[in-house]
């Protein structure tokens, strides 16, 4: 009588072993899934690059998260109607040397990713250097 439980014990065991098992496996891939995206989205960096032009503003805002957000123009010639640029920046320091910059002509070198994250910034361009230009190097 044992060894007929035992075995019904055992059916039942593998059935749902086999179907725990499925479950388990989609709920790994799922989370792997998932987690590519979110790297892929928020933390992969999609390009490099270094924009040219006079520096408008810097602000310290946001509710929660408080980042400084910049906004420049793509010239450093007075013209009737520029296209704007505008960036996050997550190092204080560099926010610093950006407000003492500012109505100045400058180049800055910025990262880009595919999406914005509330601690990093409201925009996908983050900066991560600048240089003033010189009168004569416009």
């Amino acid at each position: 009588m044992d060894e007929m439980k035992r075995t019904e014990v055992r059916g039942k065991k593998s059935f749902s072993g086999g179907a725990g098992r499925f479950f388990r496996n989609m709920l790994i891939a799922i989370v792997l899934l998932g987690a590519f995206a979110i790297y892929w989205f928020f933390y992969n960096k999609y390009a490099y690059g270094e924009r040219k032009g006079t520096l408008i503003k810097i602000t310290h805002r946001g509710n929660i998260f408080k980042t400084d957000e910049g906004e420049m123009w793509l010239s450093c010639r007075q013209t009737v109607n520029p296209e704007k640029f505008y960036f996050s920046v997550t190092n204080d320091s560099l926010a610093n040397v950006l407000k003492t910059l500012q109505d100045e002509c400058v180049q800055v070198d910025y990262v880009q990713y595919r999406n914005s994250l509330p601690w990093r910034g409201d925009n996908k361009y983050i900066v991560t250097g600048v240089a003033p230009i010189r009168a004569g190097y416009q």
